[in-house]
């Protein structure tokens, strides 16, 4: 079939649908606003940055004219002023933004960009490029830019578990290889490399981490119960050097403190115990939601990333997130006055409460059961 070349703009679907975008009858849009949208869709759509700056360009012409449509009109040597490109890289950015449904264009017989002016010499209409499908498409790049920031925060996330994970394998290897050099850990050690080596980084890959972090979940599991299988040697506690207290009080001793750093804890408890969480949008059911709780409410209890990464390494990642949202709930009752205040800094409140776990001087599965009691009477 033979193309008919009229000397025009050739047509294409995505200018007639920016031509059939509209606003609402008598809204008016300022250039403020048309530079937010702007912002919004350059950054939903990952424009390159010569489209970035030929966009801007246009969106800097607008004269806030109240018109039906946010028509611009300027020339290409224009455009190449203001955002230092070659006219064909500035065509080729009008090209592009057209096919993006950015911007409409809106010809003039002879093809040139120019303004129609009345006889007192206000300006009427103007041929050049039509604005509107960016504010127009608003909704669509603020749900564009939600999708975005729930993706990063999930990778962030993911990151975070991972690296985790591989600080724990790789203190329970080197503590299995110091402490118990007859222990064989060949297998745990060819599979860390391995891991190693399909592992992702965090600002040198845009691989998923989430594809590994069950792996490395996995190894870390059976590194540390290969590491506590060593240390128990077939016993029920463990065994202390230099140790001047008679057997069974010390062995009660050693068994409190394991016990209070790794109790199990159902996350039904914590949901039970803390509402506050669930008051905040976190449903726990499950482990996971637990440690997203936890994670997401660190920052809210004011606890540094360090006493975060302590509380992870030292209790695990469900005994860290547990006592994160009980530290918020007991915060929150001081707060409403359902408790009297006695936390001055939750941050170093809960770093205290970590290191008292450690020690076996605290148990956040027993302070969980009292809380929950607390609220059934």
């Amino acid at each position: 079939m033979e193309r008919v070349n009229t000397g025009g703009r050739p047509l294409t679907r995505a200018a007639l649908a920016g031509r059939r975008r509209a606003l609402d009858e008598g809204r008016a849009v300022s250039r403020r606003e048309l530079a937010g949208h702007a912002r919004d869709a350059a950054k939903s759509l990952a424009l390159r940055p010569s489209l970035r700056q030929v966009l801007e360009a246009l969106v800097a012409a607008w004269g806030e004219q109240p018109w039906a449509r946010l028509l611009v009109w300027p020339s290409n040597e224009r455009l190449c002023e203001k955002t230092g490109l070659s006219e064909r890289a500035v065509r080729y950015a009008l090209r592009d933004l057209v096919a993006l449904e950015l911007i409409a264009p809106k010809d003039s017989a002879n093809g040139k960009r120019y303004a129609i002016r009345a006889p007192d010499g206000s300006i009427v209409d103007a041929f050049g490029f039509d604005l509107l499908p960016v504010v127009a498409r608003a909704g669509e790049w603020a749900e564009r830019l939600r999708g975005l920031t729930a993706e990063v925060e999930h990778r962030r996330r993911s990151f975070d578990l991972l690296t985790v994970c591989r600080r724990a394998v790789s203190e329970a290897l080197h503590g299995l290889a110091t402490q118990y050099p007859g222990v064989s850990i060949t297998d745990l050690a060819e599979a860390r490399d391995a891991l190693e080596e399909s592992s992702p980084m965090r600002s040198r890959s845009s691989k998923d981490p989430s594809l590994v972090v069950e792996a490395w979940s996995e190894l870390r599991e059976l590194a540390e119960d290969r590491f506590y299988q060593a240390a128990c040697a077939g016993k029920s506690c463990g065994h202390i050097e230099t140790n001047n207290e008679p057997l069974s009080e010390s062995c009660n001793k050693v068994s409190s403190r394991n016990d209070g750093a790794r109790a199990v804890l159902h996350p039904a408890l914590v949901a039970a115990a803390c509402p506050v969480a669930a008051e905040l949008g976190f449903e726990i059911l499950t482990e996971p939601e637990l440690i997203d709780a936890g994670r997401s409410l660190r920052g809210s209890i004011g606890a540094h990333p360090s006493a975060w990464s302590e509380a992870c390494e030292s209790l695990g990642l469900v005994q860290a997130a547990a006592l994160v949202v009980m530290v918020a709930q007991l915060h929150d009752d001081e707060t409403t006055g359902r408790r009297k205040s006695e936390i001055r800094n939750p941050g170093g409140y809960f770093r205290h409460l970590v290191r008292l776990c450690l020690d076996g001087r605290y148990s956040v599965a027993a302070e969980l059961m009292t809380m929950r009691r607390r609220r059934m009477t």
